[in-house]
């Protein structure tokens, strides 16, 4: 009898707890800008996390391109339903910062959440890309990447150039590029895609530089554009120069020029190391990349690279409990073990110095040292304040107006010092338009 009580008393709590329904799990809404194999990898990272708990679930939607992945977070706080996390690339970084309110700092939804989170740990570049200048992080690193130099090795060979021994300097690229262009590579010596982000940021923070004044931007809006400098100058008359006989043959001010590198027709080709993917998948010949080239009458070049790709924001106005989903996921973005295998597998640079470290001693990068190449140059030199980064209001609509005037220099229109002086013009009245926006 009394087992039988039992029984039916466990029967009965049994039918309750069926009857009781489970907890609800938190939605954590997630906007990004991944495509093709990237938007898997964003899936793989959210069903992982969601799996790893029962509390959250993160939920993540491609809105579009960068552009329109951050115009549509912007409009949708706007409008009172904004997602948790946006990814924004990373010249949206002062857009975002000067979005009062529409943001939480993400060193403050840690802190707030007890989650861990040291920014020491993180890459110094990486850190200080989207940090104030007192160190506090203000977006999450994710997919970072930085600019390199590829090149073809059997077209080296082809010219009679050492594939093992690649330019190190600019006087030495344009030098290989004539060779290249000698051997057969009539229409492309060397190119390289995102023309204001290789030849003007990148090239200034490489050279320590300033592209602009107060720290690029990054110590306050009040900042003023200085890329009409001579080395500047210096620069684009060798491309103005170059590009008669085909040694430099323009490609474009985005990345839509890539293609001329893993078809062969340009031998060495300067963009992203996030291009990595689309040259293992595509290149049909020998290839490897190395740093990007500087001259070597710059005091103190080579300096260091900067960042590109984008981070993750947290938008504002949501309750305490769903910042600590949020919180929970970049703790677990965060594992060294989970931004090894992100960085192997993606080509995406490690957020953490632990990562980079864990990845380097198990020798992965002796089979494949372009992968650290961007990781080397980010770390070359301790940042300056003409190397830490960049954070300038408006920074899509300058770099149309800078290639603007880049393009009429290479068309013959302009010189190389008039095309950037206008350049510096037309950018700082566009800074002082985003200053009164943020200041009044």
């Amino acid at each position: 009898m009394f087992n039988r009580r039992s029984m039916l008393a466990a029967a009965a709590a049994g039918a309750m707890m069926a009857a009781t329904p489970a907890a609800a799990q938190v939605e954590i809404q997630w906007w990004h800008a991944m495509t093709g194999a990237n938007n898997e990898v964003v899936n793989k990272l959210a069903q992982d996390f969601n799996a790893s708990q029962r509390e959250f679930r993160v939920v993540p939607t491609y809105k579009g391109s960068y552009p329109d992945t951050m115009n549509a977070g912007i409009a949708a706080f706007r409008a009172g339903n904004a997602p948790h996390i946006l990814q924004v690339f990373e010249v949206g970084t002062a857009t975002m910062m000067a979005a009062r309110g529409a943001i939480k700092p993400v060193f403050q939804l840690m802190a707030e959440a007890n989650e861990p989170f040291v920014p020491s740990a993180y890459l110094p570049a990486v850190a200080g890309y989207y940090s104030t200048s007192r160190g506090e992080m203000l977006s999450f690193p994710f997919n970072s990447s930085s600019s390199v130099m590829w090149y073809n090795k059997d077209a080296f060979r082809r010219a009679g150039l050492n594939p093992d021994q690649p330019p190190k300097t600019w006087p030495e690229v344009f030098e290989a590029a004539k060779k290249l262009r000698a051997a057969g590579y009539d229409k492309c010596g060397f190119s390289s895609a995102w023309i204001t982000w290789l030849n003007l940021e990148q090239f200034s923070l490489w050279h320590n530089v300033p592209l602009a004044t107060r720290a690029n931007g990054i110590d306050g809006f009040d900042t003023e554009l200085k890329f009409n400098s001579p080395l500047h100058v210096r620069h684009l008359q060798n491309l103005i120069d170059l590009q008669k006989d085909n040694t430099f043959s323009y490609s474009g001010r985005t990345n839509t020029g890539e293609g001329r590198f893993t078809s062969g027709e340009c031998p060495i080709f300067l963009t992203s190391s996030g291009f990595y993917g689309n040259v293992k998948a595509n290149a049909k010949f020998d290839w490897a990349n190395a740093p990007m080239p500087y001259y070597p009458d710059a005091p103190g070049a080579p300096q260091n690279s900067t960042l590109g790709g984008a981070s993750l924001w947290v938008m504002g106005g949501k309750p305490a409990a769903e910042y600590r989903g949020v919180a929970k996921f970049f703790a677990f973005l965060s594992q060294t073990d989970r931004q090894a295998k992100l960085h192997t597998d993606s080509g995406y640079l490690p957020i953490t110095q632990a990562a980079y470290e864990q990845v380097k001693a198990s020798g992965f990068y002796r089979e494949n040292p372009y992968l650290e190449t961007p990781i080397l140059q980010l770390n070359n030199k301790p940042p300056t304040e003409n190397s830490r980064g960049l954070r300038l209001g408006n920074m899509v609509q300058m770099r149309d107006v800078w290639a603007e005037e880049i393009e009429a220099a290479l068309a013959g229109q302009k010189s190389a010092q008039a095309a950037l002086d206008a350049a510096v013009s037309r950018g700082n009245v566009m800074l002082r338009q985003f200053e009164r926006t943020v200041t009044r």
